[in-house]
C-alpha cells in the first residue's frame, strides 16, 4: 500500500554529450522527460520532426517488408507463442545488428521493389486476362476483328445484347431497308447474353445497312484486335505465361531473403527507437554549446543516476521535490502486485490518498474465487498460469501481472470450491453412480463441502456475502479515515467515517435483534443490541445531518445538505444487496457444472455413453470456465469500482511514464 516518492530532476550537460544521455536514458528507462518551456535569446527548441518522420518511415519500410516476407515465406509459430514476449539480445548481438542495419535495410528495400514488380504483373496479367475473356466469343473468327471489308465490301463485326437469331436480325432489318440491299449475316457466337455476327455488305448499300443495324442495336465490341482472334488469344496466353513467370520469380527472390526476417523485426525496432529519441529532442532546451532537460524520477534511482551523469558526461544534476503534479509509480509485494492493472484501469490515485492496492488484492482474490467456486475449475486456472509462468520468462510485463492474477484468482477459486464442496460440480458422485454404480467415498471437499453447500443453503450464504460486503465497505470507509488523518483533516474523520460508522454499524445491530432479520440471517442478538443499534445509528444520522453540509456558511443550506448526506444511508442499502451477486454467480457456477454433468450421462454406462460424457465433460466445463470466469472477473471489478472505490477513493492521478526503450519484437539484457 505505497506509492513510490518521486522527485524532480533537472539535467545541466554540454550539447555535445546531448545524444549519448538521451541514448543512456532511454536505456534505463527511469526518467519521465517534462517539456522544458524555456525560449529566450540563449536557449532555443530544435525541431526535429523531419528526422522522426526519416525514421519512422524506415520503421514502417521495415514492417511491410517482414508482412511481405511473412506472406510469401511464413514463419511457423506455436499457439503459445504470444506468451513468449520479445526476443532478448545481449549489448553485443544489439551491436551487431545495429552495425548490420544498411545492410537489413537494403534488403528491406529489395523485397519492396520485388513485391512491386509482383503487382505490377499481377496487374497486367488481370489486363490480359480480361482481354482474353473478351476475346473468346470471338474464336470462330477467321479475319481480325478490325476487319472493314474489302474495296467492293463493307463488314459490321459487332453484337446484339440481347442475342437475336440470323432470321430476326434479317427480318428487323427489312423494316428499315428499302428492300434492294444486299447483305450476308454470320452468326459467330451466341449465349443467353450476346450473338457476336459478322454482317457482309456492298459499299454502295453500306450506308442504309449499317444506319439500319444501329436502329436495331448493334453494337461494336469493346475490344477489337488487329489480327485473327485465334491468333491474339495465342499472343495473349505468351502474355499471361510471361506474367506468371515473373511473378513466380519475384516471388523466388522474396523466399530467398527470408532469413532477413528476425532481422527486419529488429530495425523496424532500431528505427522506432531512433525516433523517439529525436522526439525527447522536443522537450529539451538547447543553446548553442549546452542543453537543459528536466522531468521526474523515483527517488530510489535518483541518487544513482545523478552519481552517473555527473561521473560521466561532467553534466549537472538538481534533485528537489516533486510537487502535487508528479506522476505515480505503485510499489506493491508479488501477491498485490498483479492487481495493479486493475487499479489503473480505474484511476492511478493522487498524492493526497493512499494506493489501494494491496487491500484491494485481497477482497479481489476473495470475491472472484467465491463467485466462479469450483475445485476443479481454480485448480485448472491455477495449473494453466503457473505453468505459463514458469515456462515464458520473457512474457510481456502486463501480460505476466494477468497471469499472475488469474493464478490468486485460481487458488482462490479452488479454496472456495472446497468449500462448497464442487468439483467440476457433482462430477465425482455423476461418474461413480453412472459408470460404477457405487456411491463414492464422502471426500471433504470434492464430494461432500467442507462448510456449507451453496444450493442447499443459500441463506446462509447470502448472509455471509452480506457480511463480506459490509466488511468491504467499511474497510473503504476505514481508508477514507486513513487518507484524512494523512492529511490532517481531523475533523472530517469523524464527520464523514465515524458518523457512517455509527449510523451503518448501528442499523445493522438493530435489524439483526429483530426476529424478521434473526429468522433471515438463522440468529438473533439479544434485544440489548436494538437499544445500543438504534443509538449509534441516531447518533450518526445527527453528525451526518449537522456536518454533511460543512462547508456552506448558509444555515439552512447546511440544513438541507445535511438531510440529503443522511439519503445516502440508501446508498449503503443498495451497496450491501449488491454483494448478493457473490451467491449468485456461485451458485450459476455450480448448477451449469452439474447440467453438463447430467447431460453426459444421459446414454448411461454404454460405450458410447462413456464416449459421449467426456466429449460433453470436456466441451461442457470449458465453456463454463469460460463464461463464469468472465462473469466472475465483471463483477469482481464492479464491486471495486462502484462499491469499494465509491467510498474513498478519488483518484485522478498520472500514471508514471519514462522515457525508455518501446520496442515490439526485442529486448536489450544491458551488462551489469
Amino acid at each position: 500500500m505505497a506509492m513510490l516518492r518521486m522527485q524532480r530532476v533537472n539535467v545541466y550537460a554540454l550539447l555535445k554529450y546531448c545524444k549519448d544521455i538521451l541514448e543512456d536514458l532511454q536505456r534505463r528507462g527511469v526518467i519521465e522527460i517534462e517539456n522544458v518551456d524555456i525560449e529566450d535569446s540563449v536557449f532555443y527548441k530544435d525541431d526535429t520532426s523531419a528526422f522522426q518522420a526519416q525514421y519512422n518511415g524506415i520503421a514502417n519500410t521495415a514492417k511491410q517488408a517482414r508482412e511481405i516476407l511473412a506472406k510469401y515465406a511464413p514463419q511457423k509459430k506455436g499457439l503459445l507463442d504470444s506468451f513468449k514476449g520479445r526476443k532478448q539480445l545481449t549489448r553485443a548481438e544489439y551491436n551487431k545488428l545495429a552495425d548490420d542495419a544498411p545492410d537489413i535495410l537494403r534488403a528491406a528495400y529489395d523485397i519492396l521493389s520485388y513485391q512491386k514488380n509482383i503487382e505490377q504483373n499481377e496487374a497486367e496479367k488481370i489486363k490480359y486476362q480480361q482481354q482474353l475473356e473478351m476475346i473468346k466469343p470471338w474464336l470462330a473468327l477467321d479475319v481480325p476483328m478490325n476487319f472493314s471489308g474489302t474495296a467492293t465490301t463493307k463488314a459490321f463485326i459487332g453484337k446484339f445484347a440481347p442475342p437475336k437469331t440470323s432470321e430476326q436480325i434479317t427480318t428487323q432489318l427489312a423494316e428499315y431497308l428499302s428492300g434492294d440491299e444486299a447483305f450476308d449475316i454470320e452468326t459467330v457466337y451466341s449465349d443467353n447474353n450476346q450473338s457476336c455476327v459478322f454482317v457482309l455488305t456492298s459499299k454502295k448499300d453500306s450506308d442504309a445497312v449499317g444506319d439500319a443495324l444501329r436502329r436495331i442495336g448493334f453494337e461494336y465490341p469493346p475490344y477489337v484486335s488487329t489480327v485473327t482472334p485465334q491468333k491474339r488469344e495465342k499472343e495473349i496466353n505468351r502474355h499471361i505465361s510471361n506474367r506468371d513467370g515473373r511473378i513466380l520469380e519475384n516471388e523466388k527472390n522474396i523466399k530467398a531473403l527470408e532469413k532477413y526476417y528476425d532481422k527486419l523485426a529488429f530495425l523496424e525496432d532500431y528505427y522506432t527507437m531512433k525516433s523517439e529519441r529525436y522526439k525527447a529532442y522536443d522537450d529539451i532546451a538547447t543553446s548553442n554549446n549546452t542543453f537543459v532537460m528536466t522531468g521526474y524520477i523515483p527517488e530510489p534511482d535518483a541518487k544513482k543516476l545523478k552519481d552517473y551523469l555527473e561521473t560521466t558526461y561532467d553534466a549537472e544534476v538538481e534533485l528537489e521535490e516533486a510537487g502535487d503534479n508528479a506522476p505515480v509509480k505503485l510499489k506493491n509485494n508479488r501477491f498485490t502486485e498483479p492487481v495493479e492493472g486493475v487499479l489503473a484501469s480505474y484511476s492511478y490515485p493522487d498524492h493526497h490518498e493512499a494506493d489501494p492496492t494491496s487491500i484491494m488484492a485481497i477482497f479481489y482474490y476473495l470475491f472472484f474465487g467465491m463467485m466462479f467456486s469450483d475445485a476443479g475449475y481454480g485448480i485448472v486456472m491455477a495449473l494453466a498460469c503457473g505453468i505459463c509462468l514458469l515456462k515464458f520468462k520473457g512474457m510481456e510485463p502486463g501480460l505476466k501481472r494477468s497471469m499472475k492474477m488469474f493464478f490468486w484468482c485460481g487458488v482462490s477459486t479452488t479454496f472456495w470450491g472446497l468449500m462448497f464442496g464442487s468439483f467440476f460440480g457433482d462430477a465425482i458422485p455423476v461418474i461413480s453412480n453412472t459408470f460404477f454404480h457405487t456411491e463414492p467415498p464422502a471426500i471433504p471437499g470434492l464430494v461432500v463441502p467442507l462448510w456449507l453447500n451453496p444450493v442447499s443453503d443459500p441463506m446462509k450464504v447470502l448472509m455471509v456475502s452480506f457480511l463480506l460486503g459490509i466488511i468491504h465497505l467499511f474497510v473503504g470507509l476505514g481508508i477514507m479515515a486513513y487518507n484524512n488523518i494523512r492529511n490532517k483533516n481531523y475533523p472530517a474523520v469523524i464527520y464523514d467515517v465515524v458518523s457512517w460508522y455509527l449510523l451503518v454499524g448501528g442499523a445493522i445491530l438493530a435489524l439483526l435483534s429483530t426476529d424478521m432479520m434473526g429468522d433471515i440471517a438463522g440468529f438473533t442478538l439479544p434485544g440489548i443490541y436494538l437499544k445500543i443499534g438504534g443509538i449509534m445509528a441516531a447518533v450518526g444520522a445527527v453528525i451526518i445531518v449537522l456536518f454533511s453540509g460543512r462547508e456552506s456558511s448558509n444555515p439552512f443550506i447546511r440544513l438541507l445538505k445535511g438531510v440529503y448526506g443522511l439519503y445516502g444511508a440508501t446508498g449503503y442499502l443498495s451497496d450491501i444487496l449488491s454483494y448478493s451477486r457473490l451467491l449468485a454467480l456461485g451458485m450459476a457456477t455450480g448448477i451449469i457444472a452439474q447440467v453438463f454433468n447430467l447431460v453426459g450421462t444421459i446414454l448411461g454406462d454404454s460405450p458410447i455413453g462413456v464416449v459421449v460424457f467426456i466429449l460433453v465433460f470436456l466441451i461442457g466445463h470449458t465453456v463454463n470456465i469460460g463464461i463464469n470466469a468472465l462473469g466472475a472477473y465483471v463483477h469482481t471489478n464492479r464491486l471495486q469500482f462502484v462499491e469499494f472505490f465509491g467510498k474513498f477513493y478519488t483518484g485522478g492521478g498520472r500514471g508514471f511514464n519514462p522515457y525508455k526503450i518501446n520496442t515490439k519484437h526485442y529486448t536489450v539484457k544491458e551488462d551489469k
